[in-house]
């Protein structure tokens, strides 16, 4: 974990079904850069990346810019943000903290859900950025780099040939990567100012990840595609000739 990092960590290493392996040092997500230290700076120079894919909406660059020149590295701005998740930003707002268990659950269903629906020309971006690119590694991340990117790291792994349950173990990562005490909690003490603040399985609802939350990407593929193999390919358009491309590039 590089010092000041949100949820940073590379995602290869993965085997895929058809007995090959996806590259180290190649593909990493995170959440926000802009807390990273001068150490973190350094070390994050290391990894050698190419491009930064940037999910988070305007308002989020604005508040916690990434701290780098923009040419250096390069990088995409795509912005997602789910109906959920406003609606979500409305009822915090608002002073709607007392949201129970299952309705936190509820919010964070629909937003994974929303994201395979309604943002798939975003995710087709993305793809394509990955697949342009020639040198260096590729970075997606959006604040806490669990649900924009936990989705678009999902949809990367499948493309690669990673079978579905090592992909859910990578997206489950993220309840043990992410600092619940130093990332996490003072979030969540600045915005109840005081107030009885939940417990954490409760916090954890919405600041981590849940099986279910990619199961309703999934249902939601399934509904319109039938599986991810056709959503990959008929919606975000990576036929079999560029998933080869992909492939050769990024599997050993």
């Amino acid at each position: 974990m590089l010092d000041g990092a949100v949820n940073l960590r590379d995602f290869g290493g993965y085997a895929t079904t058809d007995g090959r392996r996806v590259k180290r040092r190649k593909l990493y997500r995170s959440g926000t850069l802009a807390h990273l230290s001068d150490e973190g700076r350094e070390a994050f120079e290391a990894l050698e990346v190419g491009l930064i894919c940037d999910l988070r909406r305007s308002e989020e660059r604005i508040e916690e810019p990434t701290p780098f020149p923009p040419d250096a590295p390069r990088r995409a701005e795509i912005s997602i943000d789910p109906g959920s998740a406003v609606g979500l930003r409305e009822s915090l707002a608002d002073g709607v903290l007392d949201l129970g268990f299952e309705e936190r659950i509820g919010f964070m269903v629909g937003i994974n859900r929303e994201l395979a629906r309604d943002h798939i020309d975003d995710y087709a971006r993305m793809f394509e950025y990955l697949v342009e690119m020639q040198e260096g590694a590729f970075l997606v991340h959006c604040s806490a780099g669990k649900d924009r990117t936990g989705f678009a790291c999902a949809l990367v792994l499948h493309a690669l040939g990673v079978p579905e349950e090592t992909v859910f173990e990578d997206y489950l990562l993220t309840n043990e990567v992410m600092d619940y005490e130093g990332f996490i909690l003072p979030r969540v003490l600045a915005r109840y100012d005081q107030k009885e603040v939940p417990e954490r399985e409760s916090i954890m609802a919405l600041a981590g990840v849940r099986p279910e939350y990619l199961k309703a990407a999934y249902d939601a593929i399934e509904a319109e595609f039938n599986d991810v193999e056709h959503y990959i390919e008929q919606a975000l358009g990576l036929d079999a000739a560029t998933r080869e491309r992909l492939r050769a590039r990024l599997l050993e």
